[in-house]
């Protein structure tokens, strides 16, 4: 029934469960049978004057209760009766479900499995010459591949300043280890990886956080601190950055790195994201190559499981210290690993991967869109978590304790913010295994939260 229209003023709940139960009224009534068709939600929300995002959430608490169905490219169908409701009006516990760690959503289409496992099968041929120690840096197959990855993203360096390393932490463990002693500062921004958090803390090393706005770091604040703190060098994680999901546009790139060839300010630009983006920003490694060490990590835009990261060092002379410093630790990156990833590139896989992994990640944040309440979190359509600024009363360890009493693993601010106070928010993640029934039920939950206060939740712990 495409004229159909609720008459949202008849109840004083919440509109976008209003809506759900007028769906169940009327089909008691009889106004609406099995197999009418709702009008398309945007449409619903232009005749009702609502947001769109309530109707969308309506039709999802009435699919929830069996009164709909949602049928790709079709529409919303009527299914039958309304189901008996339970008395309490809290969600379901959506049971164990860890969005506390910030992977790519994992691949389910059997083909493209087949054909990651045909690409395994093909570098198994060579096993016991993988099994060998290799040069460091990768062979050269090796870094034709990478520079074929990395001319995706504009950069196109001579193969002497490319390096194949053991994944993104040992290659910023040996860059700031050459850059910086105990006791020098690194810059960052306010709220940053952890990871890089713990790297900077293991040598000794002092970390401070710079003011952020919509674009990212401030320049005139990074001018202020390179002459306050004479910084041995700026890390930055410029695209999808974790866990805020801002990216820096080209104008403030450029900003940054000339405040940073003012002072001398070597950049370590950690571009974990930076391939998910069909058309991103230039990285700083194309905007300011002689003053950048580029990190393009796999894990996040192929597979958390594959260790191999692509390093671009600002020089040639650069190269041999840093070759030096992952030779010691590391000896070299897993032949095995990087093979596979050499192979991939080369025969496409890599590229399908990427589209799947765009195409799942922008259907789990439209799921967020249509769940949340409007405006409670940060987000980009592309990225794999949500930062979820809590609304008062809610603390950020109120928060992950309710969401942790059934099941629901989400991550407090603390852990992010390179010093000062936390804010009170949360990331919560959408990707890794989880399905996207099991995020949708845990979004639904979260939802709940958002809306009450941690005292009125707490009879649901």
């Amino acid at each position: 029934m495409a004229d159909w229209v609720p008459d949202l003023s008849r109840s004083d709940k919440p509109r976008y469960l209003a809506i759900a139960d007028l769906i169940a009224e009327d089909i008691r009534a009889g106004r609406l049978a099995v197999g009418d068709r709702l009008p398309p939600q945007r449409k619903l929300a232009g005749r009702l004057d609502i947001d769109f995002t309530t109707v969308a959430r309506g039709y999802v608490e009435a699919q929830k209760r069996g009164l709909v169905e949602s049928r790709v490219g079709q529409g919303t169908f009527v299914t039958g009766a309304p189901r008996p409701r339970p008395r309490a009006a809290a969600p379901a516990r959506p049971g164990t479900v860890d969005l506390s760690m910030n992977l790519p959503p994992e691949p389910d289409d059997p083909a493209l499995i087949e054909r990651m496992q045909d690409g395994l099968a093909e570098v198994a041929r060579d096993l016991v010459n993988l099994l060998r120690y290799q040069g460091f840096g990768g062979t050269p197959a090796d870094k034709d591949a990478a520079s074929a990855w990395l001319g995706r993203r504009a950069l196109v360096p001579a193969q002497e300043r490319v390096f194949v390393t053991p994944g993104a932490h040992p290659a910023l463990l040996g860059i700031l280890g050459l850059l910086a002693k105990p006791g020098d500062t690194i810059l960052c921004e306010a709220i940053t990886y952890p990871g890089a958090r713990a790297i900077v803390a293991q040598l000794g090393l002092r970390l401070v956080g710079l003011p952020m706005d919509r674009d990212g770091i401030d320049p005139d604040a990074f001018g202020a601190a390179c002459a306050e703190h004479a910084p041995k060098a700026l890390y930055i994680n410029p695209t999808l950055q974790n866990p805020t999901t801002l990216t820096i546009p080209e104008a403030r790139r450029t900003a940054i790195a000339q405040v940073a060839r003012r002072f001398g300010v070597p950049i370590v630009e950690d571009d974990a994201y930076g391939f998910i983006p069909a058309h991103g920003p230039a990285p700083l490694a194309a905007i300011a190559p002689d003053l950048t060490w580029h990190i393009a990590g796999l894990a996040k835009c192929i597979g958390a499981g594959l260790r191999a990261a692509y390093v671009v060092v600002p020089d040639a002379r650069s190269g041999y210290p840093f070759a030096s410093a992952l030779r010691t630790a590391n000896v070299m990156a897993s032949p095995l690993t990087t093979a596979l990833a050499t192979r991939w590139i080369e025969d496409g896989t890599a590229d399908t991967l990427l589209r799947f992994i765009r195409a799942e990640a922008q259907a789990r944040q439209a799921l967020a869109a249509d769940i949340l309440p409007p405006g409670s979190f940060r987000a980009d359509p592309l990225a794999f978590n949500l930062w979820i600024e809590l609304p008062e009363p809610w603390t950020r360890s109120a928060f992950v304790g309710h969401m942790r009493t059934t099941g629901i693993g989400v991550v407090a601010s603390d852990v992010f913010a390179a010093g000062g106070t936390p804010t009170e928010a949360v990331r919560v993640c959408l990707g890794g295994p989880a399905t996207r029934s099991q995020i949708r039920s845990a979004l639904d939950f979260m939802a709940h939260a958002l809306t009450q206060s941690p005292e009125a939740v707490s009879s649901v712990v």
